[in-house]
């Protein structure tokens, strides 16, 4: 089934949804079509699981609006990945801060500080001094 171009009605047939959904799922931008020269519809065998991931998350209880941004950060990592990389950042520099400020306290406040901090949160601050040293 590699690069075979299915026309909306094989795709309904195949998935066991109306063509009418495929057609408002195309319009919103959850299912990608190509079009021919006579204006027909042609899908991937991709689509094919698309629309099974599209059908899961509608069961889940999600909204079609959430389900179209959750597919399109799938489709998208480098965006992911540069928004958390922005993430990090913004944490390094909280972090430094953080440190800076510590450095300047009494021994009696830090231990104070530290004993106040969720075991979790040690985890996670050790964690980000070795991604920032």
């Amino acid at each position: 089934m590699g690069n075979e171009k299915l026309k909306i009605g094989e795709l309904a047939k195949m998935t066991g949804i109306t063509k009418r959904t495929i057609d408002y799922y195309t319009n919103l931008g959850l299912l990608k079509a190509e079009r021919s020269t006579s204006n027909y519809r042609f899908y991937t065998s991709e689509a094919i699981e698309r629309i099974h991931e599209i059908e899961a998350m509608k069961a889940q209880g999600m909204c079609l609006q959430d389900i179209k941004k959750s597919l399109d950060d799938e489709c998208n990592p480098k965006e992911n990945i540069q928004e958390i990389c922005l993430h990090m950042q913004t944490l390094q520099s909280e972090v430094s801060t953080l440190i800076e400020s510590m450095n300047h306290q009494e021994q009696s406040t830090k231990e104070t500080i530290k004993n106040k901090v969720l075991p979790e949160s040690v985890t996670l601050i050790q964690s980000l001094l070795r991604l920032i040293t």
